[in-house]
């Protein structure tokens, strides 16, 4: 048994659809002051042996680290953990399965429809068999309530016709614009009040909260549990809306999504259909996490600062506590730690060269990129369903090492089902489909016997090559009664990679040359367990000359989240428009959600040099529907915002043209705040690279040689296999060749050459 310090032991945890990844630090017992790793990799699914994959990945690293032995499904003590960092895909696939929570949707009497009937946008308008996605809700409730704003957006005088505040908040002057009824402060009857965005509310009808707190016990007494609750204006008036949420609660509602709470945003679709995602979601994530935390003593979930501290993924790249996590902000909770990784350690400050993360796993591919700060965006669809909230901007396509392998109408096709972790693809066992990992097995690109040995019933078999030679045999059989010349297995097997390499290049050009970025000046970064089987031939199909392959690329989502930032942010409505005179007044709102931002992750235990914070506007033309969150300008020489000219230049660089006559509005003010896990993370990349001394190393150092197939020259026999471990840095590597460790394959194709720096391989293609 090792003596370990209390509260040494740190844990990040990455549960996938495939495979679950832990990667863990703690003191090197012959010196302290130093920190050694660890990597624990198993199947996200196998319940014949254990019941959830981070528990038994967390007891695994408590047993490697204290040299004790812990029996599974014991709770496991935690004082000997310093933090624990999760990310899940639980919620993710929830979502895409559609096996969410049952709730009810409250919503403003005759606006029963609105979420069904949705934005009208139509993806496909030429698809003749058009299937729109149901409803996340199972029952909707109106609520005989609405308020109004007062005056018209179109107004060209709206400004100087806009009813007038004093400081209190009480009204100096009604309403002067079009429709006044030349006597009362609006339009028409009802109280007027200042909504959070400084829009001027007439609320019409009040709710009546008996017969509300009547239609809350009926659904109640029905067996809902989860509510959302999306009421007309609520982001600038929210009162109704809080009302119901508090009614629901008494009540015994244990999930209440108000969308003027999760998001206080104009446009009711997208803050809707927010909402009822929320209430969709969450229940399922907590029910995950309430499992979770039963296998750890109560002190994991306290939250205490002399307790171990559990943090969440969030879907925009930050850390957020068990209190701030929701199933809205884990859409992408898995995805977001792998680009955090890539981003943090392949990025110059110096050079900026602009970075492709691509994230091969089991079940698909996620693109990214990352320029000097992540690209974030605030409305996203997901399995037909769109969400405003911010998430980074990740593109995803199924394909992945567990793709399915097919032959349809001549065409071969790999996936978009997956054969998942459970049964898995042909060769792990359990008598799944052909998948991408069975093509890379028989192609030589995957070894038996440097593969982790995890298969079976026992747990402790290697991967099953008979498996999949019978299944692609017969495949090709089928395949070949086709073709006027028979094709050779080889031949067939290769086709099937060429088709999924294709497939995962598709939202990289979406990324780069859609938006007019020239793809070959990027840099690849490559990971995820199946990326470096196809990170070179990706490479070279996109013209991009500069791999870079993590250490840890095959669980670097699980690396990224020891890497990760906290986040803390706040956003009101605004309803302004941008100008000299109100200028001053969007600054002091920012001022003021700054210090509350501030102050927050000072509780967190963030301050100082260690805070970064972004303020930002989400501004738009007058007349237009799109805007754009935006970070300003410094002006020279002083500390001065310059929003104007930073939206110009972004809606320019969207768009291709500018709207010289229209003003601009502020529809939102948004602080984010960061605090900082690591002030430094070192020397980068390049720069260790260009002042390495750079050895050729000798083929005598392999550890064996494999057959392997590459495309156009065939199958190389005596394929040498380099051992990572044993490679030393400066050692550099021509292909064709294989290096691996113990959770990553990477295959070098002829004509290219590999660099082994300190954490990375640095491959470069002629």
């Amino acid at each position: 048994m090792i003596e370990v310090p209390d509260r040494s032991i740190r844990i990040c945890a990455d549960r996938g659809g495939t495979f679950c990844d832990v990667h863990a630090s703690y003191p090197d017992p012959e010196n302290p002051s130093q920190r050694k790793e660890l990597v624990v990799k198993l199947l996200s699914q196998d319940p014949g042996n254990y019941s959830d994959a981070p528990t038994e990945g967390i007891r695994r690293v408590l047993e490697i680290v204290t040299g004790e032995k812990i029996k599974r499904g014991i709770v496991l003590d935690t004082g000997k953990i310093d933090y624990i960092r999760l990310s899940t895909t639980v919620a993710t696939n929830a979502l895409l399965e559609r096996k969410g929570h049952k709730h009810a949707l409250l919503i403003t009497k005759g606006f029963k429809d609105l979420l069904l009937i949705g934005n009208q946008s139509r993806p496909k308008i030429f698809d003749l068999n058009i299937r729109r996605p149901s409803p996340l809700y199972s029952e909707v409730v109106e609520v005989d309530e609405r308020v109004t704003l007062v005056g018209y957006t179109s107004d060209p005088k709206a400004e100087e016709n806009a009813i007038q505040w004093n400081e209190d908040a009480t009204i100096c002057r009604g309403y002067r614009g079009p429709g006044w009824d030349g006597e009362g402060h609006a339009e028409g009857p009802g109280d007027i009040v200042r909504g959070i965005s400084g829009e001027a509310v007439r609320i019409l009808k009040r709710p009546d909260l008996a017969a509300v707190k009547c239609d809350l016990q009926r659904l109640y007494d029905a067996g809902y549990r989860s509510l959302a609750v999306v009421l007309v204006h609520s982001y600038t008036f929210p009162e109704h809306e809080i009302q119901i949420g508090k009614l629901a609660r008494e009540i015994g509602f244990t999930q209440v999504s108000e969308s003027s709470q999760l998001l206080p945003m104009i446009k009711i679709v997208p803050r809707g259909v927010s909402s009822t995602a929320d209430a969709y979601l969450t229940p399922i994530l907590r029910e995950y996490l309430d499992g979770f935390f039963k296998g750890f003593d109560a002190k994991l979930k306290d939250g205490r600062t002399q307790s171990p501290r559990v943090e969440f993924m969030g879907s925009d790249g930050g850390l957020l506590d068990l209190n701030n996590f929701s199933g809205l902000k884990s859409i992408l909770s898995g995805p977001a730690g792998g680009v955090v990784g890539y981003a943090l350690t392949s990025w110059d400050e110096e050079r900026k060269y602009p970075i492709i993360g691509i994230d091969v796993g089991g079940t698909s591919t996620d693109v990214s990129r990352f320029d000097g700060r992540y690209e974030v965006v605030y409305e996203t669809t997901t399995a037909g369903v769109t969400i405003q909230s911010p998430q980074l901007d990740i593109n995803t396509v199924a394909a992945g090492g567990g793709s399915c392998l097919t032959f349809r109408n001549g065409l071969f096709l790999a996936g978009p089902q997956s054969a998942g972790a459970e049964p898995g693809p042909a060769c792990y066992r359990k008598g799944g489909p052909l998948a991408v990992t069975d093509a890379n097995l028989l192609l030589g690109r995957l070894i038996p016997d440097y593969f982790p040995k995890i298969f079976g019933k026992s747990e402790n078999e290697a991967l099953d090559v008979v498996a999949s030679k019978t299944a692609f045999e017969q495949l090709a059989s089928q395949i070949n009664e086709s073709q006027e010349r028979a094709l050779e297995l080889d031949e067939i097997v290769y086709g099937f990679i060429k088709v999924a390499n294709e497939t995962m290049c598709r939202p990289i050009r979406a990324l780069t040359e859609a938006r007019g970025y020239s793809t070959g000046k990027h840099v690849l970064a490559s990971f995820g367990g199946a990326g470096g089987q196809h990170a070179c031939e990706i490479a070279s199909l996109l013209g991009i000359k500069t791999i870079l392959i993590h250490r840890y690329s095959s669980i670097l989502s699980a690396y990224g989240l020891a890497l990760a930032d906290r986040a803390f942010e706040l956003q009101e409505p605004s309803s302004t428009f941008y100008s000299s005179s109100t200028r001053s007044s969007l600054v002091a709102r920012l001022d003021k959600l700054t210090s509350d931002v501030r102050a927050e992750l000072a509780l967190q235990g963030f301050e100082g040099d260690r805070v970064v914070i972004e303020r930002m506007l989400n501004m738009r033309f007058e007349g237009t529907d799109t805007a754009l969150m935006v970070l300003p300008n410094l002006k020279d020489g002083e500390g001065d915002e310059d929003f104007e000219a930073a939206f110009k230049r972004i809606y320019k660089s969207e768009f291709g043209f500018l709207l010289e006559t229209k003003t601009i509005i502020v529809d939102d003010v948004k602080v984010r705040g960061i605090g900082k896990t690591f002030d430094s993370l070192g020397e980068s990349v390049y720069l260790e690279v260009e002042r390495l001394k750079i050895t050729p190393v000798d083929r005598a150092k392999a550890d064996s040689t494999n057959s392997v197939y590459f495309d156009k020259i065939g199958r190389v026999d005596d394929t040498p296999v380099f051992l990572l471990d044993k490679l030393v840095v400066g050692d550099e590597v021509s292909g064709p060749a294989m290096i691996i460790d113990d959770t990553q394959t990477i295959v070098v194709v002829p004509g290219t050459k590999a660099v082994l720096t300190s954490k990375h391989l640095y491959i470069t293609l002629e």
